[in-house]
C-alpha cells in the first residue's frame, strides 16, 4: 500500500518519476490566466490568518460546505475565520475523491509545510502553526509567489480599470512579471440597458470621450485597449457562455446601441447581433496589436436566484451549460481568418462534451507559421481535476500536437493555488510514462524530458513572448 501524497503522488511508473523529478518539478511557472487582486500584489498583503488566504473567495470550497450540511453562516456569513476555518476542517474529510482533497493537501505542504491530513482533531494544530508562519514576512502575497517559483502572472482587468496596481507592481522592481488582461465581457452584455448604461457611462470617463453613438463608443473601447497595450497588456479574456456568431448590418448595431442608450431593452435577436458585432470588433483590435485572445465557454452562471439576490455573484451558484459551440465557433473563426484578422487564440470549453469539438476545430485555423498558434485550454473550472485533465491531455494528444500546449493556468483567486501546477504536471508525466513502458512511445528520456519541460513552462513563454 502506498502511503498517502508522498514525493511520488500520482507517479504509477519508474519513468512517470524521472520525468517529474528531473523535468518537470523544477521549472517555473507561467500562470497566463488568473483572477489574483493586483492591489494585493502592489501592497504586498500580509493576511492575518489562514481563513483569509484561504476560504474567502473560494467557491470551490464553499459549494462543499453547503453540500455538507454547513449553514451559510460558516460559509459567507459573518462567523468569526476561526468558526469558519473550522468548519472547512469538518468538511475536508467529506471532499475525499473530489479534488480538493488532493489541493488542500498540496496547499497546506506548500508553502506551509504542513504534512497532517485537515480533519476537527489537526484544525487547531494546523490553524496555529499556519497562523505563525502568515506574519513572516517571506509569507506576504509576493513572498508566496516567489516560493512557488512563478516567473509570470496575467491578472483579469475591465477595460475601465486604472492599471494603477499594475504600474505600482512595475515601479517597485518585484521580480515577477504581473500583467494585465483585458476582460470586456461589460461592454457587450446588453440584457439589462441600465446596467450597460451605467457601464457606459464610466466608460466616458475612463477614455475620455463623449460617448453618444456607437461609433464614439468604439472609439472609447480602442483608446483603453490601446492604454492596456502600453502597460503591458498582450491577451485578452472573454468569458462567455458560447462563441456568438450572427449575422448583421453595421445600421442594426448602430440602431441597437442608440436604442440602449434610450433606456430600452432589447429583443433576443437583438442581443445576439450586438453581441456578435463586439466580439467580432475586439477579435480585430486584438489581432492588430499582436495580442493572444481567450476564449472561455459554457458557464451557466446564477444558477441559484435567491442567493444571487442574497449575496450576489461568484459565490458557488454556477454549473456547466450545455450551449452548442461548433457552428457559431467555425463561423467566428472563419470570418476572422478569411479576413487575415485572427490572431493567437486559446479556446476553453466547460461542457466536457465539447471536448472533440474544440480539439479538432483548432487544426481548422492553424497558419503553419506560429507553433500552436490557435490552442485548446487545459480542463478549466469544474474540469481541472484528474480526470478532467487527463481526458482533455488525452483528447488533445489524439487529435492534436501534444507537444505544442501551453500548459496549466490557476485561474483562481487564491496566492495558495500555485500547486495546481504540480498536480497537472504529475498527471501529464504520468501519462506519457505509461505510455514509455506500456511500450506506446519510445524511452527517448531527453525528448521527452524536454516535452515536458515545454509543456510545464517553455511554450507558454515563447506562444507569449513576454521578456521572462
Amino acid at each position: 500500500m502506498k502511503p498517502f501524497m508522498d514525493e511520488d503522488f500520482l507517479l504509477q511508473t519508474e519513468t512517470a518519476k524521472e520525468l517529474y523529478h528531473q523535468f518537470a518539478a523544477r521549472m517555473p511557472i507561467f500562470d497566463y490566466h488568473c483572477h489574483l487582486s493586483p492591489r494585493e500584489i502592489a501592497e504586498d498583503r500580509r493576511f492575518n490568518n489562514l481563513s483569509e488566504i484561504w476560504l474567502h473567495g473560494d467557491h470551490y470550497k464553499w459549494r462543499a460546505m453547503r453540500t455538507n450540511g454547513i449553514a451559510e453562516h460558516f460559509i459567507t456569513g459573518d462567523a468569526s475565520d476561526w468558526e469558519k476555518f473550522e468548519k472547512w476542517a469538518e468538511t475536508a474529510p467529506h471532499t475525499m475523491r473530489n479534488p480538493l482533497y488532493h489541493w488542500t493537501h498540496l496547499e497546506l505542504r506548500k508553502p506551509f509545510g504542513v504534512n497532517s491530513l485537515l480533519s476537527p482533531s489537526s484544525a487547531r494544530q494546523i490553524w496555529d502553526s499556519c497562523n505563525d508562519l502568515l506574519t513572516r514576512e517571506d509569507f506576504s502575497c509576493r513572498g508566496i509567489i516567489r516560493k512557488a517559483n512563478v516567473k509570470v502572472i496575467c491578472t483579469t482587468d475591465d477595460p475601465i480599470d486604472s492599471l494603477e496596481y499594475h504600474r505600482s507592481i512595475s515601479e517597485s522592481g518585484f521580480e515577477v512579471k504581473v500583467i494585465p488582461a483585458w476582460r470586456p465581457d461589460k461592454a457587450m452584455e446588453i440584457g439589462n440597458p441600465t446596467a450597460f448604461n451605467d457601464y457606459v457611462e464610466l466608460l466616458e470617463i475612463a477614455s475620455e470621450v463623449s460617448i453618444v453613438s456607437f461609433d464614439h463608443f468604439m472609439e472609447a473601447l480602442e483608446k483603453r485597449h490601446l492604454f492596456f497595450h502600453k502597460h503591458g497588456c498582450r491577451l485578452s479574456d472573454h468569458g462567455l457562455e458560447t462563441i456568438y456568431a450572427a449575422e448583421y448590418t453595421s445600421a442594426d448595431i448602430k440602431r441597437i446601441f442608440d436604442s440602449l442608450r434610450n433606456g430600452k431593452s432589447q429583443s433576443s435577436e437583438d442581443v445576439l447581433k450586438f453581441k456578435s458585432a463586439m466580439l467580432y470588433e475586439f477579435a480585430v483590435m486584438d489581432h492588430s496589436r499582436n495580442w493572444t485572445q481567450q476564449y472561455h465557454l459554457g458557464a451557466m452562471r446564477n444558477n441559484n436566484s435567491r442567493m444571487f439576490e442574497l449575496i450576489g455573484a461568484d459565490k458557488g451558484f454556477d454549473s456547466i451549460g450545455d450551449y452548442p459551440v461548433a457552428t457559431a465557433l467555425s463561423k467566428f473563426l472563419n470570418r476572422l481568418e478569411y479576413d487575415q484578422k485572427l490572431t493567437r487564440t486559446i479556446l476553453y470549453n466547460l461542457n466536457p462534451g465539447d471536448n472533440e469539438v474544440m480539439a479538432t476545430m483548432i487544426g481548422n485555423f492553424q497558419d503553419g507559421v506560429t507553433p500552436g498558434k490557435i490552442q485548446w485550454g487545459s480542463g478549466w473550472w469544474f474540469l481541472d481535476q484528474k480526470d478532467g485533465m487527463i481526458n482533455q491531455l488525452n483528447t488533445l494528444s489524439n487529435l492534436g500536437l501534444l507537444s505544442r500546449f501551453n500548459g496549466m493556468l490557476t485561474d483562481s483567486r487564491s496566492f495558495l493555488s500555485y500547486s495546481r501546477h504540480e498536480y497537472f504536471r504529475r498527471i501529464l508525466c504520468n501519462l506519457i510514462g505509461s505510455d514509455v513502458e506500456n511500450g506506446e512511445i519510445p524511452a527517448d528520456i531527453e525528448f521527452l524530458g524536454k516535452m515536458v519541460q515545454d509543456i510545464s513552462y517553455n511554450n507558454a513563454t515563447n506562444y507569449f513572448g513576454f521578456d521572462v
